[in-house]
């Protein structure tokens, strides 16, 4: 018992001081700034249209206020798994290029207490991204004089694992590549995971079905784990989504988490710990 609670408070250690990290980290402040200035600017068109909301037309701004809602939400995901990408691969190389990694090692941390602590640290950052989306997606409806009848623990829940999935992988490959590289292979793979499709090439091309089956399973699926799915303003219009299939997604992509997390923490064993 006393080992779990010695291992628990390096992990805790770690992980907040990775997240103060972030919190002090000049790059995101900086980018954060803007795109909270992007959103804001794409905000006026919700005004607009509240002012002109009236009784002959209300179904037809409340339809096109959850489309425009939805695109704006869908952008701030999209932005939320690079970020993760980011963060992840920042977490593992600043440490690596900085030559602090080997005080931290000597206290002692083993190697996977070490990038476990560093990837909770990410996703606590990510937490935090995901409670400022939930807050935004609120807002936007309302601004638009709507309302979201969505369920919220799955505004919440969908993009948590979804960003744990995207975190894990650049995390396993920030272990052998520049971060730079890390979130541009993770950011071609979330992109390519988008496209595959089993079974939508043209007739007689065999092996390109066969090309894109395979990648389709491979690859993870984040778009099954997309909230967006479940973005609505009408009851009616909501998604009849029971709790197995709810259960088995989210199951889904705590397991490929797991697994590129595990893959990490292999390829991290065998890393070397000298300055690049």
């Amino acid at each position: 018992m006393t080992t779990i609670m010695k291992r628990g408070m390096k992990l805790r250690t770690i992980a907040a001081n990775t997240f103060g990290m972030f919190l002090r980290d000049k790059l995101l402040i900086i980018i954060g700034a803007l795109f909270i200035c992007v959103i804001l600017m794409m905000m006026t068109p919700l005004l607009t249209l509240k002012a002109r909301t009236a009784a002959s037309n209300i179904q037809g701004m409340e339809s096109y206020v959850l489309q425009l809602v939805a695109a704006i939400m869908s952008m701030v995901s999209g932005a939320g798994s690079l970020l993760a990408a980011w963060a992840a691969a920042a977490a593992v190389a600043t440490e690596l290029k900085s030559g602090t990694i080997l005080a931290v090692m000597a206290r002692p941390v083993k190697r996977w207490e070490f990038l476990l602590g560093k990837y909770l640290g990410v996703m606590m950052l990510m937490a935090l991204y995901v409670a400022m989306t939930f807050g935004l997606s609120f807002i936007l409806a309302w601004m638009g004089g709507q309302r979201i009848q969505s369920a919220p623990w799955v505004l919440i829940a969908y993009p948590m694992v979804r960003y744990a999935i995207y975190a894990a992988i650049a995390m396993a490959v920030a272990t052998v590549a520049h971060p730079v590289l890390t979130w541009a292979f993770t950011l071609l793979l979330g992109v390519v995971a988008g496209l595959v499709v089993p079974g939508d090439s043209e007739p007689g091309k065999l092996a390109l079905r066969w090309l894109k089956t395979g990648l389709y399973y491979l690859l993870p699926s984040t778009s099954f784990l997309s909230e967006d799915r479940f973005l609505s303003i009408k009851d009616s219009a909501l998604r009849q989504t029971g709790w197995v299939e709810h259960l088995t997604t989210l199951a889904y992509g705590v397991d490929y988490a797991l697994v590129m997390l595990l893959l990490a923490m292999w390829l991290f064993h065998y890393r070397s710990l000298k300055r690049d």
